[in-house]
């Protein structure tokens, strides 16, 4: 049956990304000497599989580069911006899109106890850093997609509220931003060096 939202999956503008890296790769990809950006494919990327980037946010793809957060440690900490056409989305701000990931995780749980075996966790402290769960449950979600002829998806978009409250008795948080993991390198229409002030 066709979802009757499904229509509501294409976003009609650019949106802004940007990526915390070596500063080698950011000349690399902006010089095209690169076509694109390495997809991250471990078993903790907290939307699965794909080039991840800050929406919108040049200051916090920069921070974690610095931060100390990434696989190895970054010696020339920089940030790359990209111009993403965020195509068919898994928008998690939207209740297709949590609807959907909810239905993949049952799918997920429902296998683990058929063979008898523990569902992974997301652990990592209170923000779940490790996201062993969500990569699985997402990555699920492509391959149901996939087996069942629907279309996939080139991209997933999901807000995430993080750190500790801006203020007492805030709703939210000091590190609270919009993640976005290309699926589809296509999706990435060009990189450019973002100003920074």
């Amino acid at each position: 049956m066709t979802n009757p939202w499904a229509l509501y999956q294409r976003h009609p503008a650019f949106v802004l990304g940007f990526h915390g890296t070596e500063k080698v790769t950011v000349e690399t990809v902006v010089s095209s000497k690169t076509t694109h950006l390495k997809k991250s494919e471990g078993k903790f990327e907290w939307l699965g599989h794909g080039v991840y980037f800050w929406e919108n946010d040049p200051q916090r793809g920069l921070e974690w580069a610095q931060s100390g957060n990434a696989k190895k440690k970054i010696e020339q900490p920089a940030v790359v911006g990209a111009i993403i056409d965020l195509g068919h989305c898994l928008d998690l701000t939207t209740r297709i899109g949590l609807d959907e990931v909810k239905e993949a995780y049952s799918t997920v749980r429902d296998a683990y106890a058929a063979a008898d075996l523990v569902l992974p966790a997301n652990t990592g402290g209170k923000d779940h850093f490790k996201r062993e769960l969500d990569c699985q449950v997402i990555q699920a979600l492509h391959l149901y997609r996939k087996d069942k002829g629907l279309p996939s998806y080139d991209t997933i978009r999901a807000p995430f509220l993080e750190d500790e409250e801006l203020y007492e008795g805030a709703g939210f948080r000091q590190r609270n931003h919009i993640q976005i993991a290309v699926i589809d390198t296509n999706c990435i229409k060009g990189y450019f060096h973002p100003i920074l002030k």
